[in-house]
Formats: C-alpha cells, sequence, structure tokens
C-alpha cells in the first residue's frame, strides 16, 4: 500500500517575480537502504528535475506521472533546497525483506505443515514493519495487521476472489456430478483407454495440452476428473500433482494464445517504447510478434513438457517421486487425509443412474464456456479500447482490431488481441456457475436426487476446497507482505544491472527471475518487475558489441522472464498454481512440492545450460532444442528406475 506525503516545493521565478507550484511526492511503504526506488512525482507543470538534497536528479515521464530514482545509504532523506515538508519514510535494511518468504518456505518443508509456516512469514514481515514504524509496540500490533491489513487485503482482491469463487464452485460441480453417477460413467468410460498406469497417466497428460487457454481451468479441471481414475489404476497422487501443475503453467506459456498474453504483450510494448525512448531506436515489429519470436528461446516449459511425456512413457522415476510412487502401489493411493475423508460422501447415491453425461455436459460446459467468456470480455474491451482511441467501427469490431497502425492483421494476430484484452477472472465465473447450474438441473430433471440433497452436495464439494482456499489465502498475504517490503526490488538490487557479456544477461535473468518467483510465490509479479528492466537493457548492451545480434539476445531474454517465473513457481510451496494443483488432485502440498522440484531443477538446469547461454553464444536454436531434449531422455532412462 503507497503512502502518500504531501509536499510543496519551490521553484525559480517567472519574468514577473517567483511563483509557487504545487507537487506532490508518493513514496512507497517501505524503502530500502542502498536500493534505488521509485519516488513518483505529480506537479501542476512540466517538470525535468528535482532538486534532493542539494543534489539534481532527472525525472522521466511515466503516463501522467513523473518518476524519480533514488538510492538511500541512510535513513535520511533531505529536501532543503527545494524547500519541501514532509513525514519521514520508514526505511529498513533491505536483507529483512528476504526473510519472510524464506522463513516461511523453511518452515513448511521441515514440519510439512504449511498454514502455520505461511502465518509466521506474513507476522514476520508485519513485524519488521511494525518495529521500524513503530518499535516493540509495532510488533505486538503486527500479529492484528496480519489480519486485518494482509488476509483482508488478499480477500478483497477482485482476481483473488474470482479464483476463490472459481476454485469451490468446481469443487461443487464435482461433488453434484460424483453423487449423481456422472464421474463413474465419465470413469467407466476412459477406463477403456487408461488401461494400465501408462495410458492413465497419458490420458492425463494429453488432456493437460488440450486445455492449454488458461493454467488455473486446466489445473482444477484436469485434477478433479482424472483423480479418480489414477486413483484405480495406483497411480500416486504426488504424480498426478506433478503431470497437473508441470502441464498446466508450461503450455500455458508457450501457447500464442492464452489468458497470460495480454499482460505479456503490455509489459513488451513498453519495454519496446523505453528502447525507442532511451537508444532513439524504433522496433517496427509490433509486440506480438515479439512475443512470437521470443518463444524459439522458451526452453524450460517446451523441455518440461518432454520431460513430462518422457517420465510417464518410460515410466521410470527417482527421487522422492519414486519413493511416493513405490508406497503407493504397495499401499494404494496415499493422499491428504481430510479430503480423502470427505470424499466418502462424494459416493454415487443408491439409485444414481451411471451415465457420462451427466459430467461431461458440466464439465464440458466449464471448458468452452471459459474460452467463449473469454472472447465476449475481450470483444467487449477491444471495442471500447478501439471507441476511445477513434477507430472507425463501421464494419464491426473485429475488422477494426489491430489495424490502429494501419495496417490488416492476421486471424491469430487479432485473436490474440481479443483474449489479451479479455477479463480471464470473469470468465471462469461464468463458465463455473454455468456448469454448476447444468449439473443441478441434470441431477433433478432425471430425479436421480431431490434438490436439497443436491444442494447438500454443493456444500459437501466446497467445503472439500476450504483446506487449500486457505492455503492459497494465505500464500496471497505473504505475496502482499514481500510487496511491501519491496522483496523483488531488493534482489533486483542485488544481482545488479551492470553485466560484462552480454551472453550473461538472458542466463542472469532466467536465474533471477526463477529466484524472484520462488520466493514471492507469483510469475505475475516476476513479469511486472523483470519485463521492463530487462527489454531495454538487454537491447541496450547486445546493440553496443557487435559480435551480437540485439534482436536475438531480446528475444532469449524475454522468454527467460516467464520461463525462470514457472520454473520458481513449480520450486516454490507458496505459489498459487503450486497450491492449485495440490487442492485439485487432493495431494499433500508439501509432498507436491518435494516430489516436483527435484524433477523442475533438472529441466531448469538443462534449459540453462544447454538453451539459454548456449543460443546466446549463437547456438542455433534447433541444435538447442534437439541436445537439450536427448539429454533430457537419457536422464530419464539412465537415472530413472521402473517401480
Amino acid at each position: 500500500m503507497l503512502k502518500h506525503f504531501a509536499v510543496l516545493l519551490f521553484f525559480f521565478g517567472m519574468i514577473a517575480g517567483q511563483s509557487t507550484y504545487s507537487q506532490q511526492v508518493v513514496f512507497p511503504e517501505v524503502l530500502l537502504k542502498n536500493v534505488p526506488t521509485d519516488v513518483q512525482v505529480q506537479s501542476d507543470v512540466e517538470l525535468d528535475y528535482l532538486i534532493l538534497n542539494k543534489d539534481t536528479v532527472p525525472l522521466s515521464k511515466t503516463g501522467e506521472h513523473y518518476v524519480m530514482i533514488v538510492s538511500l545509504p541512510n535513513n535520511n532523506i533531505h529536501f532543503e533546497n527545494a524547500n519541501v515538508e514532509y513525514d519521514q519514510p520508514m526505511v529498513i535494511p533491505g536483507w529483512l525483506s528476504l526473510l519472510p518468504p524464506l522463513i516461511a518456505i523453511l518452515l513448511a518443508l521441515i514440519f510439512k505443515e504449511v498454514l502455520s509456516a505461511l502465518f509466521i512469514g506474513v507476522f514476520i514481515g508485519a513485524a519488521t514493519i511494525g518495529f521500524y514504524g513503530g518499535g516493540i509496540s509495532g510488533i505486538f500490533a503486527a500479529f492484528f495487521t496480519v489480519l486485518d491489513h494482509y488476509i483482508l487485503n488478499a480477500l478483497l482482491d477482485p482476481g483473488h476472489a474470482s479464483v476463490i469463487l472459481f476454485s469451490v464452485l468446481i469443487g461443487s460441480i464435482v461433488a453434484v456430478i460424483s453423487k449423481n453417477g456422472g464421474m463413474q460413467g465419465v470413469v467407466n468410460r476412459l477406463i477403456k483407454y487408461a488401461t494400465n498406469r501408462r495410458s492413465g497417466m497419458l490420458t492425463t497428460y494429453f488432456l493437460g495440452l488440450a486445455i492449454f487457454f488458461d493454467d488455473y481451468a486446466n489445473t482444477l479441471v484436469v485434477g478433479n476428473t482424472m483423480r479418480p481414475i489414477t486413483d484405480r489404476l495406483k497411480i500416486s497422487r504426488e504424480k498426478l500433482a506433478y503431470i497437473v501443475d508441470s502441464t498446466a503453467a508450461p503450455v500455458a506459456a508457450v501457447a500464442f494464445i492464452t489468458t497470460w498474453i495480454g499482460a505479456e504483450l503490455t509489459y513488451i510494448t513498453d519495454g519496446l517504447a523505453k528502447i525507442e525512448l532511451q537508444q532513439g531506436v524504433t522496433i517496427t515489429e509490433s509486440a506480438y510478434g515479439v512475443f512470437m519470436n521470443s518463444l524459439a528461446y522458451s526452453f524450460y516449459p517446451v523441455f518440461t513438457l518432454f520431460f513430462v511425456f518422457f517420465i510417464l512413457y518410460k515410466q521410470r522415476d527417482f527421487g522422492p517421486m519414486y519413493s511416493a510412487e513405490k508406497q503407493t502401489l504397495e499401499e494404494g493411493v496415499v493422499g491428504d487425509t481430510v479430503t480423502n475423508r470427505e470424499l466418502e460422501e462424494f459416493n454415487p447415491v443408491k439409485h444414481a443412474k451411471i451415465k457420462a453425461y451427466n459430467a461431461i455436459i458440466p464439465v464440458f460446459i466449464v471448458i468452452s464456456g471459459t474460452f467463449l467468456g473469454i472472447l465476449i470480455t475481450g470483444l467487449s474491451t477491444s471495442h471500447a479500447d478501439l471507441l476511445a482511441g477513434g477507430i472507425d467501427l463501421s464494419q464491426g469490431t473485429w475488422a477494426a482490431i489491430g489495424t490502429e497502425g494501419g495496417d490488416e492483421v492476421g486471424f491469430f494476430r487479432k485473436l490474440g488481441i481479443v483474449i489479451g484484452n479479455a477479463d480471464s477472472y470473469v470468465a471462469l465465473l461464468w463458465s463455473s456457475m454455468a456448469g454448476l447450474t447444468a449439473a443441478i438441473v441434470l441431477t433433478v430433471a432425471q430425479r436421480i436426487m431431490s434438490l436439497k440433497e443436491v444442494m447438500d452436495a454443493v456444500l459437501v464439494g466446497v467445503n472439500t476446497m476450504m483446506p487449500a482456499v486457505v492455503i492459497l489465502i494465505l500464500a496471497w498475504s505473504l505475496a502482499g507482505v514481500t510487496e511491501s517490503l519491496s522483496t523483488a526490488e531488493y534482489l533486483k538490487a542485488f544481482f545488479g544491472n551492470d553485466f560484462s557479456h552480454v551472453w550473461v544477461i538472458p542466463a542472469l535473468t532466467f536465474v533471477l527471475s526463477a529466484f524472484i518467483a520462488f520466493s514471492t510465490g507469483s510469475s505475475w509479479s516476476t513479469m511486472a518487475l523483470m519485463y521492463p528492466l530487462v527489454i531495454p537493457l538487454s537491447f541496450a548492451v547486445a546493440a553496443a558489441d557487435p559480435n551480437y545480434s540485439e534482436m536475438a539476445i531480446m528475444y532469449n531474454t524475454i522468454a527467460s522472464v516467464l520461463a525462470g517465473a514457472v520454473l520458481g513457481d513449480h520450486c516454490s510451496p507458496i505459489s498459487d498454481t503450486t497450491i492449485l494443483s495440490s487442492l485439485a488432485t487432493s495431494c499433500d502440498h508439501i509432498q507436491h512440492v518435494k516430489t516436483q522440484m527435484p524433477y523442475a531443477l533438472i529441466v531448469g538446469s538443462v534449459a540453462l545450460g544447454v538453451g539459454v547461454i548456449p543460443t546466446a553464444l549463437g547456438v542455433p536454436n534447433l541444435v538447442a532444442f534437439g541436445v537439450g531434449v536427448g539429454l533430457l531422455f537419457l536422464v530419464v532412462h539412465f537415472v530413472g528406475k521402473k517401480q
């Protein structure tokens, strides 16, 4: 949360005498020592610089604001020469910003219990802010701040509330279609194809690839649909969670039409604008074209999809995953004990009709409805944007999309713009509500259950989602703490921006993005932080060296941001997508993290050593992909062990 400090700055007099102008300086809630920090300045007049403690600080225009970057060596900020009145901002040592996420992660892994670990992490962050803001009493007040500030803000965020509603609605759909016999009908049909462990896992894998347009919908639909089948085939919940988690985000990262594309195109557009402003070089290629070209460097997502396939097809595992699979084969499925107890209530009622369509219709409505909702909201936003831009809409919204620059664009480019403008949260809510309604109508119309019995099943479904929803809320609260403490900014400043070799830029971008995503649990915040920094930086550094192609280095760097963020998410126990994967598959969350992390780190190492660095040095992309895929196959073949 930003804290506003109103100040009056007095500048040079005009011809007729001196005039007073009004400025407003906006500081972050917490400032870090020796860490460059963006401070917004709003002014009545055009400003080129600001005087801070006798130093002239240049200002850069960002929208309606001016942004100055200051680095604080101590606790003092002076505006004497500008006659400024202000309250002293809170300044803390930068390393303290790392404690909340790192302690939460460490406690979760040590005690194998994530709720208390997350709460303690949030409390430590709040206590740090409280101590520097109010001394010892601030630490005691922080205990309540966890609830009335961070948890409350996490719940009030519309996107977070949408995910919670979508999750409980999906849980309700699963409960209803399980009780009416629809899920059993789907299981009976899929068993024809999923006749053994290999085919069961591969069916899950290809279903995950099919739902490519949204990672949340992918995770919850695939996990809930396939869990009864994989349980019957004695496939561990850990393996199911791994398949779901390691197909959802990677396929969404490389698909050219997803709910991620809007944010990515926005960041890329801003980065290209900075290149033109700072370097005087105009990139004629569109943001969408830049994104498409960057896919040739998306090594981690592509390698992950191949690695998962090799693991499933070869039926080989190693590390904690091997132990989990072995235990399941010997003892049966071992999942979350609370969820398992509640799942006993999901057995079909006595007079249920074992008909697959009772489940297929609601699930199909969720999947197709999500995509349709994305198109509807995307077209609506595009229409409003075109009207605001004065674009001629006489031929229709679709025809006008993408013509702002005067050139006609293709179908998939238009579709990408529409989906990029969509409100995926609204689409998820529409589709899940429609799917639940269909499930209820099908059940009551066939007199399988009374309306009261169906509503009881709905509540059972909501109840099964509550443990994971609480984890999600605490994870979002921890993300709020790390944002208040500027954890990501500290990590960026710690690694620095001074690169002696061009090829280091994509590699360091990949590592730093992974570490930020691991520490904050968010791919989205990682992209928001890294893209504005590395896009102009990579172009400028590469352009100064005749041995490198600035566009190739920029493509590689752009791809490395998202790839590193996905890797960090796969390894982090506080990542929302990792938590959702545990939720959808009813897998113990810490077990999911422990079994997935070794696989993710191996693929990440191969992506860095075989893909990111060699291609930055000039190795052809196809060669890097071929060698990387081959190496991962050898790892599975020689390191993996059959059950």
